[in-house]
């Protein structure tokens, strides 16, 4: 009489062994992942796709928006807060 015990257990040990295949290569790559230094230059400042406040300002007075007194006058705000914060 047979027992055949080991019917079915070919496919599970198929999917078993691609599981653990898949477990290991994440393993892998997480350690890699963390040892890899960043892509980018932490010394350097970010780029800034934003124009700044005295920029705006400038091109403002550029266009005639403002006057010579209201341009003088925002602009030494400006600096006064530049110079502020440094």
């Amino acid at each position: 009489m047979m027992w055949h015990m080991g019917d079915g257990w070919g496919w599970w040990m198929v999917f078993g062994t691609i599981m653990m295949v898949a477990f290991w290569l994440m393993i892998i790559w997480a350690i890699g992942s963390l040892g890899q230094r960043p892509t980018h230059d932490t010394t350097s400042p970010p780029s800034r796709d934003q124009p700044t406040a005295l920029e705006i300002l400038e091109r403002r007075y550029a266009n005639g928006e403002l006057t010579n007194e209201e341009f003088d006058e925002k602009r030494e705000i400006l600096l006064r807060s530049r110079n502020d914060k440094t």
